[in-house]
């Protein structure tokens, strides 16, 4: 606690406990520092404002402003500047409380609410959303201002790989930002229209201006990325993220095939009725525990054709749950690399393939097996589209041969388990690019496969991309001496930044859709990911304990200035544009001050 506050506190209690200290709000009395008083020093004013800080919530603060005789000059009182900012009741602790629980802790309004409650700290939900962009805000300006120091320790590393990437939502705009992919720090972020070559220069030519040169760049394949990295970083060296690159190949390869599986399953709208089937039989499984154990029991031995004909209802139910359960199968990558209505459709086939076979057998008149029966004839409907037949076949020779091209590059394997989160094994580059190369080789020379288009462009996107695939370790200049930098085979970095700040959005909103959030966030949100690096911490400390302090020394003129230019920029109606566009009839009055006339 700052000493002149605390030294009044002292005065005012002894003994109080912690939670409860004051039962009505105490005035404290603040005055300019003696060190900086001299005799020719009188009182121009005393002013009180309201204040909230973390130790003691809410107090009077009522300060004594003094003025010089000689040149005019006043003096005010550092401590209560220490506090809070210039005419803001909530202090700096309160402030970096709030930007902590929300985006690092991912508590909601509602909850941050209650945990200020109980340090006698009474505050709205709308408050604390608005000391949210507040932390934000001053975070963005000590992290501006310690940009020369970021460089500085960049450059000791032997400098930084860039790495970019963007995230958007239904028509929200594109929240754009800047990683070095050495230290996983963010650099600098932006919100965009599109991600357009027009639109993301001037973003580029401002972090090659703060940070000079890359050592690499990491990316998608995005067409206005590439143009923009030509135009502002010519001669770097310039890599496609791998995971995006075989995404990308994949989608081209299989979409169409998946979608028309996608689209036949849901004509026959399979799944409702499994589910109905399902349902139906649910009653009677619980209630049959013995069903349940005999049909284990016999799993257990081998199969046992006398107990199966006593359980049709237990088995139909059972198979239509595994037709369903494919999550084990499924990697966590997401399509092209999981394909689960391919998976639905094989499991589908299975279990009528078996159910035939059980027909056949000699029990298959029996009335118990009515359940089996009623699944066949649901099933068959499936399994007699030929336009879903051919499009699973293709599809099944196109994922393999796809799934050949991913353990060529050795990422996003079809037996990985990471999903989203592969950066790829520790293969060597020179070793990858070999058995790409074989790949490649494999495709051209199949004469069946090499004449195919969707092989061909394939094979035409691989040559495309090739120089930008391959990234032989860098050589760079340190203080310590030459190092080799490697730079990262994924854009993953930015991608999990992303996934994670929208899982917390979601956590502390409730909202699946983020369409709004992205319109109405701050474009240097995603530099709270910054806070859990301690280099980074200590460098935008510049010299304070903590980052109460830091924020105190910025001048708060600078952060209402940029929350008022950032309040423009959200896409907010005015209010008088608001009423006037519901007032009854609007189009028909707006037309005759044009002088339309109404039919």
């Amino acid at each position: 606690m700052i000493r002149c506050l605390k030294t009044h506190i002292d005065k005012i209690v002894e003994g109080v406990s912690a939670g409860n200290l004051f039962p009505e709000m105490p005035t404290i009395h603040f005055s300019p520092q003696e060190d900086s008083c001299s005799m020719s020093q009188k009182v121009w004013k005393t002013r009180e404002k309201k204040v909230v800080t973390m130790d003691i919530g809410a107090f009077r603060a009522k300060e004594t402003v003094l003025q010089s005789q000689e040149d005019r000059a006043i003096y005010t009182c550092q401590d209560l500047k220490a506090l809070a900012p210039h005419r803001c009741t909530f202090g700096y602790d309160v402030i970096v409380y709030v930007g902590y629980a929300l985006f690092v802790h991912c508590r909601s309004e509602k909850e941050i609410m209650k945990e200020l409650a109980t340090r006698n700290i009474s505050i709205s939900d709308r408050e604390i959303g608005f000391l949210g962009k507040k932390f934000v805000t001053y975070l963005a300006v000590a992290h501006r201002e310690s940009r020369q120091q970021i460089r500085k320790a960049m450059e000791l590393r032997g400098g930084y790989i860039l790495h970019l990437d963007g995230t958007c939502e239904a028509d929200s705009p594109h929240l754009f930002s800047g990683l070095d992919g050495i230290a996983e720090l963010v650099l600098d972020n932006v919100k965009l229209p599109s991600e357009r070559a027009e639109f993301l220069i001037p973003f580029f030519e401002r972090i090659k201006q703060q940070y000079g040169d890359p050592i690499a760049l990491v990316h998608d394949m995005g067409k206005g990325i590439l143009s923009a990295i030509a135009k502002v970083f010519p001669d770097k060296p310039d890599f496609i993220c791998h995971f995006h690159f075989l995404r990308d190949i994949g989608k081209d390869l299989m979409e169409d095939e998946y979608k028309q599986i996608r689209n036949r399953l849901r004509k026959h709208k399979i799944r409702g009725l499994l589910r109905q089937m399902a349902r139906s039989l649910e009653g009677a499984v619980l209630q049959d525990h013995r069903a349940v154990e005999v049909l284990k029991a016999g799993m257990m031995k081998g199969g046992d054709v006398t107990s199966f004909s006593e359980m049709p209802a237990v088995s139909a139910f059972a198979l239509i749950h595994w037709t369903f359960d494919t999550s084990a199968q499924l990697n966590g990558y997401g399509f092209p690399f999981d394909l689960p209505h391919l998976l639905f459709y094989h499991r589908l086939k299975a279990v009528y393939a078996l159910v035939e076979a059980i027909r056949k057998t000699p029990l298959r008149h029996e009335k118990t097996h009515r359940p089996l029966h009623r699944l066949f004839r649901s099933i068959k409907q499936v399994m007699d589209d030929p336009a879903l037949r051919k499009s699973a076949t293709r599809l099944d020779e196109r994922a393999g041969v796809f799934d050949t091209l991913r353990k060529a590059l050795r990422i996003a394997l079809p037996e990985g388990k990471n999903g989203l989160n592969d950066d790829g094994d520790g293969t060597d580059m020179k070793t990858i690019e070999e058995k790409v190369k074989g790949f490649r080789e494999q495709l051209t020379s199949d004469r069946k496969l090499s004449k195919r288009d969707e092989y061909k462009k394939m094979i035409q996107q691989i040559d495309t991309y090739w120089e930008k695939l391959f990234a032989d370790p860098i050589a760079v200049h340190t203080p310590k001496g030459v190092l080799f930098i490697q730079p990262q085979r994924t854009n993953n970095i930015l991608e999990r930044f992303f996934r994670d700040l929208k899982r917390k959005v979601r956590k502390r909103t409730g909202t699946i859709s983020l369409n709004k959030t992205l319109k109405t966030i701050l474009s240097d949100t995603p530099l709270v990911k910054n806070l859990d690096n301690e280099e980074y911490l200590n460098i935008i400390h510049d010299g304070c304990d903590t980052l109460e302090q830091r924020f105190a020394k910025i001048d708060s003129n600078i952060v209402v200035q940029e929350l008022k230019e950032n309040k423009k920029g959200a896409g907010r109606l005015p209010p008088e544009v608001k009423k006037m566009i519901r007032e009854p009839a609007f189009p028909e009055k707006l037309g005759l001050l044009f002088g339309c006339k109404q039919n």
